[in-house]
């Protein structure tokens, strides 16, 4: 069982290695990266090459690690009380699988997303140590415990929002996803677009790529903001020569809602485009960077 990725996910030669290498060790995949660089995708992409069901925990900043194991209706079960219900006299009506539990007893060896673990509370890794390590739990209302069959591949992201615990660390195999390159990112729309003229791709990349090098921006726009921002350029049939102008007074790319996701930066660009007008002329300032 081997990944070798899909002809919709461009993985390198380093993320193909770190999947299978944990899949190998029965390791959770600790991935972390960028907003947008992927990360959730790669499980849905590893599930499908290798023929696996794909069990999905996305993580709140309420979510406690019980919730992955299961929950019991204490309420429920006194409310049926009271009016005399008979499915009262059998707990099991009143628990509710957890994406854990799902997981250990799956028909077929699972893919297990725990989606952006580091938006939980701190504990929230500690306490999913034991179950992880173990893949097994115990239901205390049940006296019953439940144990994994097939041991699920696990494969965790992360946004880096804080640090996890050292411990949780030490039983994952961890990979991070850097920002691809010009090259790589070319694969990636190719594979997104594959008709796309290649002076319109150039120049977006070109421009892309200079937006999140000036100094400042908030956020950077990431891989998936490149792509919606490609597929509008298409839906408005907008001309490259557009996009390779280097206009001072024309520094906010067009359809720039789609790359810049808050006031700050575009008041940035703006306050940049500001500075080049009044500071153009030959030799003057050629580029959203530049000032």
């Amino acid at each position: 069982m081997k990944f070798e990725g899909t002809d919709s996910y461009v993985a390198d030669g380093e993320l193909r290695a770190a999947v299978n290498a944990a899949i190998a060790l029965e390791r959770p995949l600790l991935i972390k990266g960028e907003p947008g660089t992927g990360k959730t995708e790669l499980a849905h992409q590893v599930a499908r090459a290798i023929g696996a069901p794909l069990i999905e925990w996305h993580v709140k900043s309420t979510t406690k690690a019980q919730q992955g194991l299961y929950e019991y209706d204490a309420v429920a079960r006194l409310r049926d009380s009271q009016l005399g219900e008979e499915r009262v006299h059998d707990i099991t009506n009143y628990i509710r699988k957890g994406k854990l539990w799902e997981a250990f007893t799956a028909d077929e060896r699972p893919i297990l997303l725990i989606d952006e673990i580091d938006k939980a509370d701190i504990e929230f890794p500690n306490d999913l140590l034991l179950e992880l390590d173990r893949m097994e739990f115990h239901v205390y209302e049940t006296g019953e415990t439940v144990k994994a069959a097939k041991r699920p591949i696990v494969i965790i992201t992360s946004n880096n929002e804080k640090e996890l615990p050292d411990a949780f660390l030490r039983r994952c195999f961890f990979h991070y996803i850097a920002f691809p390159d010009e090259a790589t990112m070319r694969e990636i729309v190719e594979v997104h677009f594959p008709k796309l003229k290649s002076r319109l791709l150039a120049e977006a990349l070109k421009l892309f790529y200079e937006i999140r090098d000036v100094p400042g921006l908030k956020k950077k726009p990431s891989t998936s903001e490149l792509l919606d921002w490609l597929k509008l350029l298409l839906v408005e049939d907008i001309d490259p020569a557009l996009l390779a102008e280097r206009d001072p007074r024309k520094l906010i790319p067009p359809l720039h809602g789609a790359l810049l996701k808050n006031e700050q930066d575009v008041m940035l660009f703006e306050k940049l485009a500001f500075m080049a007008r009044r500071n153009s002329g030959p030799g003057g300032p050629q580029g959203p960077g530049a000032a």
